[in-house]
């Protein structure tokens, strides 16, 4: 059981045990539910546990351990003060403008500024675009990163670790739902070493529509998705 005694041990230890969004406030009512519903992620999650004592699931034992070695490293990016948000935003546009040309570049950016999205990129690179794109809709998405120990809100020990183990299953669905529906970026954020922090703006690319710009038939339809990204 080296995965799930290490991440919990970790976490606890440098009292991280919950990340979620600011904005996402919610009723106490909404929270319960939340709250049940993670506890009901980690304890399936432990239950998978159990195929470690078995040859023919092993797989399934050692994927787990895998993503819990990578939440683990990648919420030590969050600990350490990295603006993860903004690196995975860079990340998502660097894949969107990536075979852009000037023109078309320049297509986006009035468009944006017709929306009211103002775009601070004096050169007209995919590159210089992307970082000025990604800090535009950073500032707009105005969120952060609250790191709560929920630990203290619950009984036991036994009842915190399900909490822990609740986070890290909505993060391994959330970022296999990515590796499904846009391969390339989930891949872009694995390299990084991000994936398994996927799930913190997966709420805010599924309202914008951001995952249909891999196919994206016109500039205006990205126009769209940066826009409804910030607003």
């Amino acid at each position: 059981m080296y995965g799930n005694n290490e991440v919990i041990s970790y976490l606890q230890a440098n009292k991280i045990l919950a990340l979620k969004l600011d904005h996402a406030v919610s009723a106490v009512g909404q929270q319960v539910r939340k709250q049940v519903d993670i506890l009901g992620k980690g304890a399936s999650r432990l239950l998978y546990y159990t195929s470690c004592f078995t040859d023919e699931y092993n797989d399934v034992c050692q994927r787990q351990k895998t993503e819990d070695i990578r939440f683990r490293n990648a919420v030590y990016k969050i600990i350490r003060h990295d603006d993860v948000l903004y690196d995975m935003l860079q990340i998502y546009f660097e894949e969107i403008f990536k075979y852009k040309t000037s023109e078309q570049l320049e297509y986006i950016k009035q468009w944006l500024m017709a929306v009211n999205v103002h775009i601070a990129a004096s050169s007209l690179t995919s590159a210089g675009f992307t970082l000025a794109v990604a800090s535009s809709v950073r500032i707009g998405l105005n969120l952060s990163l609250e790191i709560s120990a929920l630990a203290g809100t619950w009984a036991s020990r036994g009842v915190a670790s399900l909490g822990v183990y609740g986070i890290v299953q909505k993060s391994a669905d959330s970022a296999h739902r990515l590796h499904i529906q846009f391969p390339a970026y989930y891949s872009a954020l694995y390299a990084q070493g991000l994936e398994m922090l996927y799930f913190l703006i997966e709420p805010v690319f599924q309202k914008a529509g951001a995952i249909e710009a891999q196919w994206a038939s016109s500039n205006s339809d990205i126009v769209g998705i940066i826009s409804r990204m910030i607003q």
